[in-house]
């Protein structure tokens, strides 16, 4: 059996405005299981970078230990990439972005590189309002070693061997609300249609941007009595938002359109477009995105799409005062300007 894809490519496959193809963007075959969700998460990246013509190599894919973490292998084998220890990704990422603010940085965790052993990092690259998109491939189990429930797996759920879990879930969600993340989001694998946009936007903006996937486990998690199964996710999604994201330079227009339509302006001059289901809900009002998420959570339903975002955040650069040049390019008489500047910063201090 051969793990190297073919080079061919249709002489007509459509391009962006870079002139590549979606084909410039994938990565290596995937290894997971056949219909694992993570897959059509990183095929959703690809169109989301393919749709946005950033070039690959600028680029930066981290990820920790898990399923979810050996996914950036399959998508852009021509960006940068780092694969972490287990629940670490966001300090290496922090590290990296620290030494080059230039690069886009997609952060790939699963709920156990995230909600356990990686809780701390998790709360601190939200406080630090890094910019990066951090994707959650959220299953509710750990299925490198055969199925045990996650801190994601919902009280009550049931495992594949029958075991019904009696402890409380972790919601990602309502955790980085609470934590103050400035873009919050959640969908499903099997919805590309909103995932899309949803990470066009996260990337587009200057911040910390979640995005909680669902992303049933085929093997250990797809059958009768679980939440995080294909079945029970499509029978109790409800979307509090649907969002399309429009570049400053191409309109684009929605499909679908229920409730009331709002603009939210980005910082780089980009723009969500939301399209609410009920009048009463805003999603740049933290109380509100909050208080709806619980009462979702009340009725059993899985509350998805742009969940909150703050427009006029500051992000980690600019609470740092980090120069715009990236840190890997100063030169020495920058980093190390002598006894004279050392002494003048300790005279300041006396």
């Amino acid at each position: 059996m051969s793990f190297y894809k073919p080079n061919f490519r249709h002489p007509a496959a459509p391009t962006n405005e870079l002139g590549l193809t979606a084909k410039a963007y994938e990565g290596g075959i995937s290894t997971l299981c056949a219909g694992c969700g993570h897959d059509s998460i990183s095929a959703a990246i690809i169109q989301a970078v393919w749709g946005l013509n950033i070039e690959p190599h600028r680029v930066a894919k981290m990820s920790g230990i898990g399923c979810s973490s050996k996914s950036p292998n399959y998508f852009l084998s021509k960006a940068h990439g780092f694969n972490s220890v287990h629940g670490r990704m966001p300090s290496v990422t922090t590290g990296a972005n620290v030494a080059n603010r230039d690069l886009m940085y997609i952060g790939v965790s699963g709920d156990g590189d995230t909600a356990s052993i990686g809780m701390g990092q998790f709360a601190h690259v939200i406080r630090r309002n890094l910019n990066m998109m951090y994707v959650v491939e959220n299953n509710g189990c750990y299925g490198l070693t055969k199925g045990q429930d996650s801190a994601t797996a919902d009280q009550g759920s049931k495992s594949k061997k029958g075991r019904i879990n009696p402890f409380e879930a972790i919601d990602l969600v309502a955790l980085a609300l609470d934590l103050g993340a400035t873009f919050v989001a959640r969908s499903f694998s099997g919805d590309k249609e909103q995932l899309v946009p949803l990470m066009k936007a996260a990337m587009a903006h200057k911040g910390f941007a979640i995005i909680d996937v669902v992303s049933p486990c085929v093997t250990f998690n797809n059958h009768a009595g679980s939440t995080k199964s294909y079945d029970h996710t499509r029978e109790h999604v409800q979307a509090g938002s649907v969002v399309d994201f429009v570049p400053m330079a191409q309109e684009i227009t929605l499909e679908q359109i229920k409730g009331s339509t709002q603009n939210v302006s980005l910082h780089n001059g980009d723009s969500v477009r939301l399209s609410k289901l009920s009048d009463n809900y805003d999603p740049t009002d933290r109380h509100n995105a909050i208080h709806t998420l619980l009462e979702h959570k009340a009725q059993d339903k899985l509350m998805t799409g742009l969940i909150y975002l703050e427009p006029d955040s500051e992000n980690f650069h600019e609470t740092l005062n980090v120069p715009d040049q990236p840190l890997n390019e100063l030169k020495e008489d920058v980093l190390c300007p002598g006894v004279s500047a050392l002494k003048s910063i300790n005279d300041g201090l006396r």
